[in-house]
């Protein structure tokens, strides 16, 4: 077993209550017989419930891998927030395409998605979801109630600490829903049950400064860096997603400032100088035990074959990204879905492809042009994520259906990234050298330790590339070429950008998706964005 976090997955209380499409119903109170007074009673009913937040990122429901869902009007096999995630951020990108017709799916790479998009109104509302679970949490947890439930002394500080995490992974879900939605509903844990639909945030750069503002906040309520259990978060998380911010800030705060690049340099390091690096071996990020690379992992989505089932997450990129003559079981599983590959974008921005010097080029050589996007041999395979761990076993669930691998949302070599072209954009002399560095640090490792893939000089486009080169389907595409004014640009092409072969510019709204047309008929306080 990973942790003892995880083990509490498999029997995790739902104290949030179910929700259904719309923000409207978002504080409804429990209508199981499971109250919070039971719940929170005892330090092991907190621990619980903190499992459930941190849950919520890897399962779709109670029972797994369907039946009693988080969310209602969605396929639960479609409904883990990592799966609905990466489709949003990597199906839209130059780095994968998928063969599929599910409703909605193809308007990703097409770029013709509408307010209707199932897969759009799926991750909105697993967002908003998982902000309401972690809202109901801070209520309970507040020291007040703690007290008020006779709960003191290391357990008392412990459950302050999970609150500081809680409170954490909301911010989080913010970020997704200001990098991704610009204005998402606002709820916060000191609203009061039945008091309406929620409000929208006023702009995206209010909501930026909240974010900002909480993560500040939480650095003095975390847990020192690498003294916490595995998974859990730590003050280098919020360091990590304040450097992600302030990265993105002309974007969130639609500004040209380079006030921010200092900041993303300043926390960058900090994780850096709290000893997170570089694992030795790039590869084994990616395995069925990526738990183990606790140097270079500062957070991820926790995977269990046998405690989070479901047809998300991991399971659903080691699946999907197998087919035709691929061996299944050389991937750890019992099958391929024959749905997603990548553009030969991204496999030309390595000059050896075949992952013999850059080890970061992990693919299985089927057709380099897309003539067909439905049929799987059309596009290079990506074979960066297993199910099989660094001694060549396969992962835990014995049926081969379900997937071990964590899902990484920071690591350190991101920081190094963020550092580089930061340093670039309005770094110090100094600062540009120490970005050269770290650049090369990612190159030695990515050659197996060899000085061969070092370079002398580094540019912005050099980052944009090395970003994808080192952190390819993990999350980050869509809005790094939206900050380097890539994504719906003409400048830059990928096959079958905007649903035509030779790829083509897209209209600039594009650079946000729509608030789901359910949510806003439901509330009234919400307006939609611009474009749409």
């Amino acid at each position: 077993m990973k942790n003892n976090m995880l083990k509490i997955f498999g029997s995790m209380l739902l104290v949030a209550g179910t929700l259904v499409s719309c923000t409207k119903d978002l504080d409804r109170t429990p209508t199981n017989d499971v109250t919070s007074e039971v719940v929170y009673s005892t330090f092991s009913g907190y621990k619980q419930a903190a499992a459930k937040v941190y849950g919520a990122f890897a399962l779709t429901g109670n029972d797994g891998p369907a039946g009693n869902p988080d969310i209602l009007g969605l396929d639960e096999g479609t409904a883990d927030f990592t799966r609905l995630f990466w489709k949003a951020q990597e199906l839209s990108t130059d780095e994968a395409v998928v063969g599929w017709n599910d409703e909605g799916i193809r308007d990703f790479h097409n770029m013709n998605w509408t307010a209707n998009n199932p897969m759009l109104t799926g991750l909105y509302n697993r967002m908003v979801y998982q902000i309401t679970v972690a809202n109901e949490f801070m209520r309970e947890s507040t020291p007040e109630k703690v007290a008020a439930r006779g709960i003191s002394g290391a357990d008392a500080e412990e459950i302050s600490k999970l609150r500081a995490e809680a409170r954490f992974l909301r911010a989080f879900q913010y970020w997704v829903g200001m990098d991704l939605f610009a204005r998402p509903p606002k709820i916060l844990d000191t609203d009061q049950f039945g008091a309406g639909a929620p409000v929208q945030w006023e702009s995206r750069v209010a909501l930026f400064d909240w974010i900002e503002s909480e993560l500040i906040a939480l650095q003095s309520e975390l847990k020192a860096p690498k003294t916490n259990e595995t998974g859990r978060v730590d003050q280098a998380a919020a360091w990590a997603l304040l450097s992600r911010i302030y990265l993105n800030a002309e974007i969130y705060r639609e500004e040209t400032t380079t006030a921010y690049y200092p900041k993303v340099i300043e926390f960058s390091k900090k994780v850096i100088d709290a000893g997170y690096g570089l694992e030795d071996n790039y590869r084994q990020l990616f395995l069925a035990d990526n738990h183990l690379n606790v140097k270079e992992n500062i957070l991820s989505v926790r995977y269990d074959g046998n405690q989070t089932k479901n047809y998300g997450g991991t399971t659903f990129i080691v699946h999907a990204s197998i087919g035709d003559n691929m061996s299944a079981a050389a991937f750890g599983v019992n099958g391929g879905w024959f749905g997603i590959r990548t553009t030969k974008n991204l496999v030309e921005l390595f000059e050896d492809n075949s992952g013999e010097t850059d080890r970061r080029a992990q693919f299985f050589a089927n057709n380099l042009e897309i003539n067909d996007i439905s049929k799987f041999t059309d596009g290079y395979a990506v074979t960066k994520f297993k199910n099989v761990k660094r001694d060549g076993s396969a992962g835990s669930d014995a049926t081969g259906d379900f997937v071990d691998t964590d899902f990484p949302l920071f690591r350190a070599a991101e920081m190094y990234l963020n550092y580089a072209e930061a340093a670039l954009r309005g770094g110090t002399p100094a600062e540009q050298a120490q970005a050269l560095i770290y650049i090369n640090d990612l190159r030695v490792r990515a050659y197996n330790g060899s000085d061969d893939g070092k370079v002398a000089t580094i540019t912005r486009d050099f980052i944009l590339d090395e970003r994808g080169r080192e952190l390819h389907w993990e999350g980050l595409r869509r809005t790094d070429l939206i900050r380097f004014n890539k994504f719906t640009d003409g400048s830059y092409l990928w096959p079958w950008k905007g649903g035509v072969k030779e790829g083509r510019a897209m209209p600039d709204h594009l650079r946000i998706y729509p608030i789901p047309v359910s949510d806003l008929s439901a509330n009234p306080n919400l307006e939609q964005n611009t474009g749409y």
